[in-house]
């Protein structure tokens, strides 16, 4: 049987309440991002150019539009003999009463489906972050210390390592070295070398490990199996990662890493990256070209196929199909697919998410205001009514119907649901 050096599993069913309406319908690693992907994107074209080519997901939360993206796995050329995508959703049989309980527990319930390939290494990575990873240098790096756990980590801002699992890592070389102390989301943290979630496992250690975790109450890699190895004295070591990493765990996160697609040297570029989408998927590929009207201006901003620009877009995100009609301004926005903004609407540091129709002079946002909770987020398939008025920082979840439209302006942080 043919046994594969290196089988990667993707967390990517989760999702988290500071995305709030972006993900009510789907989980976070399906979230539009950068124009034309999604955020599941990132770590597959990773695999794809890391030559990893057996990749399972792990998927329970809202599935269908992460299954629908997926498709066959083509778009990362993971279809043929020996390699694909498999996708595995929470199961219950008589064995096992539960749903996925975490992180660590999606990957225990399908030990069968690892045992069954026979990787010589298992790498375990978060579906949900913006990075460029070659994986093969942590795999080498991992093999020459036989370790049992190499975890990536990168260098935290400064003041915000309290948010990730944090670890110490002993400065054996530039690369990495021994972790000597690991702890998730500590209040004082003892180091700024905070998590990817990115783990390369020897397979028949974790077996172990991940049988003697079933005995607690919690199930997590970060929490419960880091500390656990540690504490069985495994090799244990970290990795550092020195590149982009982009955190899209709350809306304002989100935001400023699009923002960073954007400028005149943008810290993300999609085209040297080489990232990979289904572009079948809302038919991206069969949309007619982008095209700018006798009026319309671009300033610093990406759009797409199906996109129509009669209006103004500045320093903004267009996804296919947006049409944006004269007198309406885009500023330091994110459109998703299919979005409309008539004539005279005024848009200002907005996330919308797709089928989302702003009526004639509707006013969003102020220009220029960009202290953090200053972006308003509009939920799928809505109509904002005519001349509505929306403050910063607010939040209209998906299909408000009209009579639930309130007669007066938004205010600031207001939501509406």
């Amino acid at each position: 049987m043919f046994k594969p050096s290196t089988l990667a599993m993707v967390l990517a069913g989760g999702r988290v309440d500071e995305l709030g309406v972006l993900t009510h319908y789907r989980p976070k690693s399906a979230v539009p991002f950068g124009g034309f992907s999604r955020v599941i994107d990132f770590p597959l074209s990773n695999l794809l150019h890391s030559g990893i080519e057996l990749v399972a997901i792990l998927s329970q939360y809202r599935s269908y539009s992460l299954i629908n993206h997926i498709g066959t796995g083509a778009a990362w050329d993971m279809v043929g003999r020996n390699r694909g995508i498999s996708i595995l959703p929470p199961f219950k049989d008589y064995e096992n009463p539960h749903w996925y309980r975490g992180s660590a527990d999606a990957v225990y319930q399908n030990v069968d489906f690892i045992k069954y390939h026979n990787p010589s290494n298992l790498l375990i990575l978060s579906g949900d972050h913006i990075y460029q990873m070659d994986y093969r240098n942590m795999i080498r790096y991992h093999n020459e210390h036989d370790a049992d756990l190499t975890a990536a980590f990168v260098m935290a801002p400064e003041g915000s390592a309290s948010r990730f699992g944090v670890a110490e890592i002993a400065d054996d070389s530039s690369e990495g070295g021994r972790m000597l102390s690991y702890e998730e989301k500590p209040a004082k943290p003892k180091s700024r070398w905070a998590s990817l979630t990115v783990f390369c496992f020897k397979p028949e250690v974790l077996y172990e490990v991940l049988k003697e975790n079933q005995a607690n109450e919690s199930y997590e890699f970060g929490r419960d199996i880091i500390p656990l190895m540690m504490a069985r004295q495994c090799k244990v070591y970290g990795y550092k990662f020195s590149g982009y990493w982009g955190y899209t765990k709350t809306v304002d996160e989100y935001w400023q890493t699009s923002m960073d697609l954007l400028g005149p040297d943008p810290k993300i570029d999609l085209e040297s990256w080489g990232i990979r989408t289904n572009l079948g998927h809302r038919n991206i590929a069969g949309r007619q070209p982008l095209k700018v009207g006798s009026c319309g201006q671009l300033e610093n901003s990406m759009a797409y196929n199906g996109c129509v620009i009669e209006g103004t877009v500045r320093n903004s995100i267009l996804f296919p199909g947006v049409r944006v009609a004269k007198g309406a301004e885009v500023n330091d926005s994110i459109l998703f697919f299919d979005n409309i903004v008539k004539q005279g609407a005024h848009l200002n540091r907005v996330v919308s998410d797709v089928n989302t129709t702003f009526g004639r002079n509707v006013q969003i946002g102020s220009p220029g205001r960009d202290e953090a909770g200053s972006v308003t987020v509009i939920g799928w398939n809505n109509d904002v009514p005519d001349s509505c008025q929306i403050g910063t920082g607010c939040t209209v979840w998906p299909k408000i119907t009209a009579e639930r439209w309130p007669g007066r302006p938004l205010q600031d942080g207001e939501e509406l649901k």
